[in-house]
Protein backbone atom coordinates (compact mmCIF):
# COMPACT_ATOMS: atom_id res chain seq x y z
CA UNK A 1 0.00 0.00 0.00
CA UNK A 2 1.14 3.41 -0.89
CA UNK A 3 0.96 6.74 0.32
CA UNK A 4 1.62 10.51 -0.22
CA UNK A 5 4.81 12.12 0.96
CA UNK A 6 7.43 14.74 0.64
CA UNK A 7 10.42 14.42 -0.19
CA UNK A 8 12.69 17.68 0.96
CA UNK A 9 16.19 18.25 -0.12
CA UNK A 10 17.49 20.95 2.95
CA UNK A 11 20.18 23.04 3.64
CA UNK A 12 18.74 25.54 0.51
CA UNK A 13 18.37 29.17 2.12
CA UNK A 14 14.49 30.48 1.22
CA UNK A 15 14.78 33.67 -0.52
CA UNK A 16 11.93 35.63 -2.25
CA UNK A 17 8.43 37.19 -1.95
CA UNK A 18 4.59 35.44 -1.32
CA UNK A 19 1.58 36.17 -0.42
CA UNK A 20 -0.15 33.88 2.44
CA UNK A 21 -3.40 31.84 1.72
CA UNK A 22 -6.52 33.05 3.67
CA UNK A 23 -6.94 31.86 7.37
CA UNK A 24 -8.25 27.93 8.04
CA UNK A 25 -9.49 28.70 11.43
CA UNK A 26 -11.39 31.98 10.01
CA UNK A 27 -12.62 29.94 7.45
CA UNK A 28 -14.11 26.96 8.50
CA UNK A 29 -16.40 28.60 11.02
CA UNK A 30 -17.65 31.04 7.93
CA UNK A 31 -18.42 27.96 5.95
CA UNK A 32 -20.51 26.20 8.58
CA UNK A 33 -22.38 29.33 9.33
CA UNK A 34 -23.88 28.95 5.56
CA UNK A 35 -26.39 26.63 7.26
CA UNK A 36 -28.54 29.22 8.83
CA UNK A 37 -29.08 30.99 5.25
CA UNK A 38 -32.73 29.97 3.81
CA UNK A 39 -32.31 31.55 0.38
CA UNK A 40 -29.47 32.75 -1.51
CA UNK A 41 -25.74 31.98 -2.00
CA UNK A 42 -23.18 32.61 0.70
CA UNK A 43 -19.81 33.70 -0.97
CA UNK A 44 -16.72 33.33 0.63
CA UNK A 45 -13.23 34.69 -1.32
CA UNK A 46 -9.89 33.13 -1.08
CA UNK A 47 -10.61 29.84 -0.09
CA UNK A 48 -7.27 27.71 0.03
CA UNK A 49 -7.76 23.95 -1.64
CA UNK A 50 -6.77 22.37 1.56
CA UNK A 51 -8.17 19.17 3.42
CA UNK A 52 -10.10 20.61 6.56
CA UNK A 53 -11.54 22.55 4.04
CA UNK A 54 -12.75 19.95 1.83
CA UNK A 55 -14.28 18.04 4.82
CA UNK A 56 -16.34 20.81 5.81
CA UNK A 57 -17.99 20.90 2.24
CA UNK A 58 -18.75 17.24 2.43
CA UNK A 59 -20.60 17.97 5.87
CA UNK A 60 -22.53 20.30 3.70
CA UNK A 61 -23.14 17.83 1.45
CA UNK A 62 -23.72 15.71 3.65
CA UNK A 63 -26.68 17.61 5.16
CA UNK A 64 -28.05 18.98 1.62
CA UNK A 65 -25.99 22.09 1.02
CA UNK A 66 -25.05 22.62 -2.36
CA UNK A 67 -21.05 23.83 -2.55
CA UNK A 68 -19.69 24.95 -5.56
CA UNK A 69 -15.75 25.64 -5.36
CA UNK A 70 -13.64 27.38 -7.61
CA UNK A 71 -10.37 26.77 -7.29
CA UNK A 72 -8.85 28.98 -10.06
CA UNK A 73 -10.29 31.73 -8.62
CA UNK A 74 -10.72 30.40 -4.56
CA UNK A 75 -14.12 31.39 -4.67
CA UNK A 76 -16.95 29.42 -3.21
CA UNK A 77 -20.73 29.52 -3.30
CA UNK A 78 -22.75 27.69 -0.61
CA UNK A 79 -26.57 27.63 -1.30
CA UNK A 80 -28.19 26.24 1.72
CA UNK A 81 -31.73 26.51 1.25
CA UNK A 82 -32.42 22.49 0.81
CA UNK A 83 -31.16 21.09 3.70
CA UNK A 84 -32.71 17.84 4.98
CA UNK A 85 -30.93 16.52 8.24
CA UNK A 86 -28.96 17.28 11.29
CA UNK A 87 -27.02 14.11 11.47
CA UNK A 88 -23.61 14.28 11.05
CA UNK A 89 -21.95 10.99 9.54
CA UNK A 90 -19.16 9.19 12.15
CA UNK A 91 -16.95 8.89 9.12
CA UNK A 92 -16.56 12.59 9.04
CA UNK A 93 -16.61 13.85 12.19
CA UNK A 94 -14.37 11.36 13.39
CA UNK A 95 -11.52 12.61 11.27
CA UNK A 96 -12.16 16.34 11.26
CA UNK A 97 -13.11 17.81 14.78
CA UNK A 98 -13.70 21.44 13.09
CA UNK A 99 -17.53 19.64 12.89
CA UNK A 100 -17.98 20.82 15.99
CA UNK A 101 -18.54 24.43 14.25
CA UNK A 102 -21.86 22.72 12.70
CA UNK A 103 -23.87 22.56 15.89
CA UNK A 104 -25.18 25.91 16.20
CA UNK A 105 -25.75 26.30 12.82
CA UNK A 106 -27.83 23.50 12.56
CA UNK A 107 -30.13 23.60 15.48
CA UNK A 108 -30.63 27.13 14.62
CA UNK A 109 -31.86 25.94 10.82
CA UNK A 110 -33.53 22.68 11.67
CA UNK A 111 -34.15 22.46 15.45
CA UNK A 112 -31.45 19.72 16.48
CA UNK A 113 -28.36 18.32 15.66
CA UNK A 114 -26.64 14.94 15.64
CA UNK A 115 -22.69 14.33 16.49
CA UNK A 116 -21.39 10.89 16.85
CA UNK A 117 -17.63 12.56 17.84
CA UNK A 118 -14.85 14.74 16.28
CA UNK A 119 -11.61 14.08 15.16
CA UNK A 120 -8.46 16.30 13.30
CA UNK A 121 -5.07 16.56 15.36
CA UNK A 122 -4.64 14.13 18.80
CA UNK A 123 -3.02 16.61 20.93
CA UNK A 124 -4.59 16.88 23.98
CA UNK A 125 -8.17 17.15 25.88
CA UNK A 126 -9.80 19.25 23.87
CA UNK A 127 -13.38 18.95 25.75
CA UNK A 128 -16.47 20.13 23.58
CA UNK A 129 -18.42 19.50 26.50
CA UNK A 130 -18.42 22.92 27.27
CA UNK A 131 -20.35 23.97 23.93
CA UNK A 132 -23.56 21.75 25.34
CA UNK A 133 -23.20 23.51 28.43
CA UNK A 134 -23.69 26.57 26.39
CA UNK A 135 -26.11 25.62 24.29
CA UNK A 136 -27.94 24.33 27.15
CA UNK A 137 -27.80 27.61 28.89
CA UNK A 138 -29.20 28.90 25.39
CA UNK A 139 -32.21 26.80 25.91
CA UNK A 140 -31.57 23.50 24.37
CA UNK A 141 -31.80 19.87 25.36
CA UNK A 142 -28.72 17.83 25.32
CA UNK A 143 -28.95 14.25 25.50
CA UNK A 144 -26.22 11.56 25.38
CA UNK A 145 -25.94 8.10 24.54
CA UNK A 146 -24.07 4.81 25.43
CA UNK A 147 -22.94 4.44 21.97
CA UNK A 148 -21.19 7.71 21.84
CA UNK A 149 -23.77 9.90 20.23
CA UNK A 150 -25.00 13.41 21.48
CA UNK A 151 -28.09 14.58 20.48
CA UNK A 152 -28.99 18.69 20.86
CA UNK A 153 -32.72 19.69 20.00
CA UNK A 154 -34.05 23.31 20.54
CA UNK A 155 -37.42 24.33 21.07
CA UNK A 156 -39.64 26.20 18.41
CA UNK A 157 -35.79 26.49 16.55
CA UNK A 158 -34.51 29.44 18.42
CA UNK A 159 -32.11 29.93 21.14
CA UNK A 160 -33.05 32.07 24.23
CA UNK A 161 -30.35 34.98 25.50
CA UNK A 162 -28.76 34.20 28.84
CA UNK A 163 -25.19 34.60 30.47
CA UNK A 164 -22.36 33.26 29.44
CA UNK A 165 -18.80 32.43 30.57
CA UNK A 166 -16.02 30.89 29.22
CA UNK A 167 -14.22 28.67 31.36
CA UNK A 168 -11.56 28.85 28.98
CA UNK A 169 -11.16 32.16 26.25
CA UNK A 170 -12.10 29.07 23.47
CA UNK A 171 -12.21 30.23 20.11
CA UNK A 172 -14.44 27.59 19.06
CA UNK A 173 -16.62 27.58 22.14
CA UNK A 174 -16.85 31.38 21.12
CA UNK A 175 -18.07 31.47 17.88
CA UNK A 176 -20.47 28.29 18.46
CA UNK A 177 -21.99 30.53 21.11
CA UNK A 178 -21.81 33.52 19.46
CA UNK A 179 -23.34 32.16 16.41
CA UNK A 180 -26.17 30.78 18.41
CA UNK A 181 -26.61 34.06 20.89
CA UNK A 182 -27.02 35.98 17.43
CA UNK A 183 -30.12 34.61 16.48
CA UNK A 184 -31.33 34.35 19.96
CA UNK A 185 -34.42 35.49 21.35
CA UNK A 186 -33.42 39.01 23.72
CA UNK A 187 -30.07 39.51 24.84
CA UNK A 188 -27.00 37.38 25.39
CA UNK A 189 -24.18 38.42 27.28
CA UNK A 190 -20.94 36.32 26.66
CA UNK A 191 -17.53 36.64 29.42
CA UNK A 192 -14.19 35.86 29.18
CA UNK A 193 -14.90 35.72 25.22
CA UNK A 194 -11.61 34.86 22.76
CA UNK A 195 -10.15 37.23 21.31
CA UNK A 196 -8.28 35.89 18.16
CA UNK A 197 -7.82 37.47 15.46
CA UNK A 198 -9.95 34.97 13.82
CA UNK A 199 -13.18 35.07 16.01
CA UNK A 200 -12.74 38.91 15.06
CA UNK A 201 -13.00 37.69 11.44
CA UNK A 202 -15.77 35.82 12.00
CA UNK A 203 -17.40 38.22 14.24
CA UNK A 204 -17.34 40.52 11.51
CA UNK A 205 -18.73 38.00 9.01
CA UNK A 206 -21.84 37.61 11.24
CA UNK A 207 -22.50 41.21 11.39
CA UNK A 208 -22.26 41.57 8.02
CA UNK A 209 -24.92 38.74 7.77
CA UNK A 210 -26.99 41.38 10.05
CA UNK A 211 -25.91 40.15 13.59
CA UNK A 212 -26.24 42.60 16.32
CA UNK A 213 -22.83 42.44 18.54
CA UNK A 214 -21.14 44.56 20.11
CA UNK A 215 -17.70 44.14 21.77
CA UNK A 216 -15.43 42.65 19.22
CA UNK A 217 -11.83 42.21 20.58
CA UNK A 218 -12.76 42.74 23.98
CA UNK A 219 -13.55 39.68 26.86
CA UNK A 220 -16.92 40.56 27.24
CA UNK A 221 -19.85 40.24 24.33
CA UNK A 222 -23.02 41.69 24.11
CA UNK A 223 -25.53 39.88 21.40
CA UNK A 224 -29.41 41.20 20.66
CA UNK A 225 -30.41 38.53 18.84
CA UNK A 226 -32.18 38.95 15.58
CA UNK A 227 -34.50 36.67 13.85
CA UNK A 228 -32.78 35.25 10.67
CA UNK A 229 -29.17 36.08 9.31
CA UNK A 230 -28.80 36.62 5.39
CA UNK A 231 -26.39 35.52 2.48
CA UNK A 232 -23.58 37.60 1.97
CA UNK A 233 -20.05 38.08 -0.05
CA UNK A 234 -17.31 38.11 2.49
CA UNK A 235 -13.43 37.53 2.31
CA UNK A 236 -11.68 36.46 5.01
CA UNK A 237 -8.00 37.38 6.79
CA UNK A 238 -4.78 36.12 5.83
CA UNK A 239 -3.83 33.29 7.76
CA UNK A 240 -1.00 34.50 10.33
CA UNK A 241 0.40 30.45 11.23
CA UNK A 242 0.87 30.39 7.86
CA UNK A 243 2.87 33.69 8.08
CA UNK A 244 4.48 32.64 11.42
CA UNK A 245 5.62 29.16 9.88
CA UNK A 246 7.27 30.84 6.36
CA UNK A 247 9.00 33.43 9.14
CA UNK A 248 10.51 30.34 11.02
CA UNK A 249 11.26 28.48 8.06
CA UNK A 250 13.14 31.71 6.64
CA UNK A 251 15.06 31.93 9.90
CA UNK A 252 16.18 28.33 10.34
CA UNK A 253 17.23 28.40 6.35
CA UNK A 254 19.24 31.54 6.83
CA UNK A 255 17.07 33.08 4.24
CA UNK A 256 15.78 36.45 3.19
CA UNK A 257 11.87 36.35 2.30
CA UNK A 258 8.98 39.02 2.39
CA UNK A 259 5.48 38.30 2.99
CA UNK A 260 2.44 40.24 1.51
CA UNK A 261 -0.91 40.61 2.39
CA UNK A 262 -0.70 40.10 5.90
CA UNK A 263 -1.83 41.95 9.27
CA UNK A 264 2.02 42.25 10.67
CA UNK A 265 0.07 43.27 14.02
CA UNK A 266 -1.54 39.78 15.02
CA UNK A 267 2.05 38.25 14.98
CA UNK A 268 3.54 40.99 17.08
CA UNK A 269 4.40 38.41 20.07
CA UNK A 270 6.21 36.25 17.38
CA UNK A 271 8.04 38.68 16.14
CA UNK A 272 9.54 40.26 18.89
CA UNK A 273 10.53 36.76 19.67
CA UNK A 274 11.84 36.06 16.70
CA UNK A 275 13.64 39.25 17.04
CA UNK A 276 14.87 38.54 20.72
CA UNK A 277 16.74 35.15 18.78
CA UNK A 278 18.57 37.56 16.52
CA UNK A 279 16.70 37.46 13.48
CA UNK A 280 15.98 40.42 11.12
CA UNK A 281 12.55 41.47 10.89
CA UNK A 282 11.14 44.50 8.99
CA UNK A 283 7.59 45.69 8.65
CA UNK A 284 5.76 47.60 5.16
CA UNK A 285 2.58 48.35 6.14
CA UNK A 286 1.08 44.71 5.34
CA UNK A 287 4.18 43.42 4.53
CA UNK A 288 7.04 41.79 6.29
CA UNK A 289 10.52 40.84 6.02
CA UNK A 290 12.73 38.44 7.79
CA UNK A 291 16.18 37.92 7.42
CA UNK A 292 18.64 35.45 9.10
CA UNK A 293 22.25 35.38 7.40
CA UNK A 294 23.59 31.69 8.25
CA UNK A 295 27.01 33.31 9.29
CA UNK A 296 24.34 34.95 12.35
CA UNK A 297 23.71 32.34 15.29
CA UNK A 298 20.30 32.36 17.15
CA UNK A 299 19.77 32.76 20.67
CA UNK A 300 18.05 30.68 23.08
CA UNK A 301 14.39 31.43 24.03
CA UNK A 302 12.06 30.80 26.81
CA UNK A 303 8.46 30.46 25.29
CA UNK A 304 4.85 30.07 27.18
CA UNK A 305 1.80 29.85 25.22
CA UNK A 306 -1.25 31.90 26.20
CA UNK A 307 -4.40 32.65 24.18
CA UNK A 308 -4.35 35.60 21.98
CA UNK A 309 -2.08 37.93 22.31
CA UNK A 310 -0.08 35.65 23.92
CA UNK A 311 2.03 33.55 21.80
CA UNK A 312 0.12 31.00 20.34
CA UNK A 313 0.36 27.26 20.82
CA UNK A 314 -0.20 26.66 17.06
CA UNK A 315 3.25 27.87 16.72
CA UNK A 316 4.74 26.90 19.51
CA UNK A 317 6.11 23.32 17.42
CA UNK A 318 7.49 25.83 14.86
CA UNK A 319 9.60 27.89 17.26
CA UNK A 320 10.75 24.86 18.93
CA UNK A 321 12.51 23.42 15.72
CA UNK A 322 14.06 26.85 15.39
CA UNK A 323 15.33 26.77 18.79
CA UNK A 324 17.27 23.24 17.68
CA UNK A 325 19.92 25.10 16.46
CA UNK A 326 20.52 27.98 18.94
CA UNK A 327 23.92 28.77 20.68
CA UNK A 328 22.25 27.71 24.36
CA UNK A 329 19.44 26.12 26.22
CA UNK A 330 16.16 27.07 25.27
CA UNK A 331 12.69 26.76 27.10
CA UNK A 332 8.99 26.05 25.78
CA UNK A 333 6.00 25.62 28.00
CA UNK A 334 2.60 24.60 26.37
CA UNK A 335 -0.06 25.90 28.62
CA UNK A 336 -2.60 25.25 26.26
CA UNK A 337 -2.91 21.53 24.88
CA UNK A 338 -0.98 19.02 26.68
CA UNK A 339 0.11 16.43 23.96
CA UNK A 340 1.58 19.55 21.88
CA UNK A 341 4.95 17.98 21.86
CA UNK A 342 3.76 15.53 19.23
CA UNK A 343 6.62 16.49 17.37
CA UNK A 344 9.73 15.81 19.89
CA UNK A 345 10.52 12.27 18.61
CA UNK A 346 11.34 13.14 14.58
CA UNK A 347 13.38 15.79 16.00
CA UNK A 348 15.20 13.70 18.31
CA UNK A 349 15.37 11.15 15.17
CA UNK A 350 17.16 14.29 13.40
CA UNK A 351 19.60 14.91 15.94
CA UNK A 352 18.10 17.87 18.47
CA UNK A 353 18.74 17.57 22.00
CA UNK A 354 15.50 17.47 23.53
CA UNK A 355 14.25 16.72 26.86
CA UNK A 356 10.61 17.16 28.32
CA UNK A 357 11.08 17.87 32.49
CA UNK A 358 8.88 15.98 35.19
CA UNK A 359 6.81 19.49 35.11
CA UNK A 360 6.40 19.29 31.46
CA UNK A 361 8.80 21.83 30.08
CA UNK A 362 10.53 21.11 26.55
CA UNK A 363 14.23 21.47 27.32
CA UNK A 364 15.66 22.40 23.98
CA UNK A 365 19.71 22.41 23.86
CA UNK A 366 21.01 23.81 20.94
CA UNK A 367 22.87 21.56 18.02
CA UNK A 368 25.27 22.71 15.16
CA UNK A 369 23.33 21.33 12.79
CA UNK A 370 20.46 19.08 11.92
CA UNK A 371 20.90 15.82 9.79
CA UNK A 372 18.16 15.05 7.59
CA UNK A 373 15.78 11.44 8.28
CA UNK A 374 12.60 9.99 7.46
CA UNK A 375 9.90 11.19 9.86
CA UNK A 376 6.06 11.19 10.20
CA UNK A 377 3.85 14.67 10.14
CA UNK A 378 2.07 13.57 13.75
CA UNK A 379 -0.66 16.43 13.60
CA UNK A 380 -0.68 19.94 11.53
CA UNK A 381 1.14 22.00 13.42
CA UNK A 382 3.83 18.82 14.28
CA UNK A 383 4.12 18.48 10.40
CA UNK A 384 4.53 22.19 9.82
CA UNK A 385 7.80 21.67 12.73
CA UNK A 386 9.19 18.79 11.08
CA UNK A 387 8.92 19.87 7.41
CA UNK A 388 10.93 23.16 8.99
CA UNK A 389 13.58 20.62 10.38
CA UNK A 390 13.83 18.79 6.95
CA UNK A 391 14.41 22.45 5.25
CA UNK A 392 17.30 23.21 7.39
CA UNK A 393 19.13 19.29 7.37
CA UNK A 394 21.51 19.03 4.84
CA UNK A 395 20.63 16.23 2.60
CA UNK A 396 17.49 14.24 2.11
CA UNK A 397 14.14 13.80 4.24
CA UNK A 398 10.78 12.02 3.95
CA UNK A 399 7.82 13.30 5.42
CA UNK A 400 5.17 10.44 5.85
CA UNK A 401 1.44 11.21 7.21
CA UNK A 402 1.50 14.50 5.12
CA UNK A 403 -2.68 14.69 5.32
CA UNK A 404 -1.94 16.63 8.25
CA UNK A 405 -0.30 19.07 6.73
CA UNK A 406 -2.68 19.17 3.89
CA UNK A 407 -5.19 20.00 5.89
CA UNK A 408 -4.00 23.45 7.09
CA UNK A 409 -1.54 24.30 4.40
CA UNK A 410 -2.44 24.98 1.19
CA UNK A 411 0.09 23.34 -2.00
CA UNK A 412 2.78 23.78 0.86
CA UNK A 413 5.44 22.24 -1.51
CA UNK A 414 5.24 24.88 -4.59
CA UNK A 415 4.80 27.30 -2.07
CA UNK A 416 8.12 26.50 -0.36
CA UNK A 417 9.92 25.77 -3.91
CA UNK A 418 8.82 29.65 -4.99
CA UNK A 419 10.97 30.69 -2.32
CA UNK A 420 14.40 28.11 -3.72
CA UNK A 421 13.40 24.85 -1.86
CA UNK A 422 13.49 21.15 -3.32
CA UNK A 423 10.30 19.79 -2.16
CA UNK A 424 8.61 17.31 -4.08
CA UNK A 425 5.26 15.05 -3.47
CA UNK A 426 5.67 11.89 -3.78
CA UNK A 427 4.19 8.22 -3.42
CA UNK A 428 6.05 5.61 -0.98
CA UNK A 429 5.34 2.36 0.50
CA UNK A 430 3.16 3.01 3.40
CA UNK A 431 4.08 1.29 6.71
CA UNK A 432 0.74 1.34 8.33
CA UNK A 433 -2.80 -0.18 7.16
CA UNK A 434 -4.08 3.18 6.73
CA UNK A 435 -3.58 6.79 7.76
CA UNK A 436 -3.61 7.97 10.98
CA UNK A 437 -5.87 11.47 11.46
Amino acid sequence: MSETALRIRGGRPLKGDISIQRAKNAILPMIATSLVVEEGETVLHGVPEIEDVERAFELLRAVGAVVHHDKSTQTVRIDATNIHTGVLPDELTSRFRGSVLFLAPLQIRLGYVELPGSGGCDIGTRKIDFHHRGFARLGADVQYYEDGRTIIELADKRFQSTLLYLDFPSHTGTENLMLGAATANGQTIIENASVEPEVLDFGNFLIEMGANIQGLGTHTLIINGVDKLKAVEYTPMPDRLVAGTIMMATAITGGDVTIHDIEPNHLRIVTAKLEQMGVQIDIDGSSIRVRRPLDTPLNPINIQTHPYPGFPTDLQPCIAVLSTITNGTSYIRERIFENRYDYVDALLKMGADIIISQNDVCIIEGVKQLKPANVRAESIRAGAAVLLATLAADGESIISNIYQIDRGHEHIEDLLNQLGADVTRIEKQSTSPQPIW
